[in-house]
């Protein structure tokens, strides 16, 4: 049998540490032969290659996956994906130099922020954040992660999007150049969730790198991972029984996938639709995995 294709992200990335975890507990408990795959723009990029059949399953954010289905920008077409299972809601933060005079994250108007590239994930994240909070006035910086990192150690932003930690990009930063992690003003962090469906509260623990002096309240995006509609149900099925019997190797694998089981939860009180973000139905296989693990009756 051909190995299973995963979707992950560039090389290094969050999406690629997360399937290289998920590939060695999946040949561990299933026996299957697994390839992770690089996808420069990871969750755009993953959803055209399931819809194109390049790729078995895919790593997405659960905030393009519904837009994906629809067709909507940056998508010009439907995909015809569907949802398979949580992979980590881990909690994204703004940073500033720690010599500098930025505090809080409504302090950013009128800054320079490298926000991830252009039409990237993490882009419209910085937005989606910016616009719920009422803050218009920014300067967005279009660069990659290590970029954007070198531009704030060189003065050129004021600020930089970081996604969730562990990332090496962070790490390696946090080494060369002191840093502050911003915080939210009181209710701001509710104010997002409020607003924008697909993001979470989170903390940023202490000590997860170096300038996380204290634990801070931040913003998590629930990421996914997704197949095709045509993909066999048995294979789906396979792969979430051995995500939910994993847990504890998949954690210790990669500390993304900490905490993944509070992720399916939500299914007991509220049925499927609570992995459904963006309208985007589950799998039939994954229905099968849920029933047969007791999370739906």
């Amino acid at each position: 049998m051909a190995p299973f294709r995963i979707g992950a992200s560039e090389r290094g990335g969050t999406f690629w540490l997360q399937g290289e975890a998920l590939a060695a507990v999946l040949e561990r408990r299933s026996g299957f032969r697994c390839r992770v795959i690089e996808a420069a723009r990871a969750s755009v990029e993953n959803a055209r290659s399931l819809q194109e059949g390049r790729i078995d399953f895919g790593f997405m954010a659960s905030n393009w996956i519904g837009r994906a289905m629809d067709g909507a920008p940056p998508f010009d077409a439907p995909v015809d994906v569907r949802m398979v299972a949580p992979a980590n809601s881990g909690a994204m933060f703004f940073i500033a130099r720690a010599d500098g005079d930025l505090r809080h994250v409504r302090e950013l108007a009128g800054k320079r922020v490298s926000i991830g590239p252009q039409n990237s994930g993490m882009a419209q994240h910085a937005h989606a954040v910016f616009g719920a909070l009422g803050i218009r006035e920014i300067a967005p910086v279009h660069l990659s992660f290590a970029d954007g990192g070198a531009a704030l150690e060189a003065g050129e932003v004021d600020a930089q999007w970081q996604c969730p930690y562990p990332n090496p990009v962070m790490r390696d930063l946090s080494l060369r150049l002191d840093v502050r992690v911003l915080d939210y003003g009181a209710g701001e962090v509710e104010r997002v969730v409020r607003e924008v469906g697909f993001y979470r509260p989170a903390v940023m623990p202490t000590g997860v790198f170096r300038g996380a002096s204290r634990e801070t309240a931040q913003l998590a995006v629930v990421n996914v991972v997704a197949a095709h509609a045509r993909q066999d149900p048995e294979t789906v099925r396979a792969l979430v029984a051995a995500m939910l019997g994993g847990l504890d190797e998949l954690a210790a694998a990669n500390a993304l996938f900490t905490g993944l089981g509070e992720l399916f939860e939500p299914l007991r009180a509220e049925g499927p639709q609570a992995l459904e973000f963006g309208g985007v139905p589950l799998h039939p296989g994954a229905l099968a995995a849920y029933r047969e693990a007791g999370y739906l009756n």
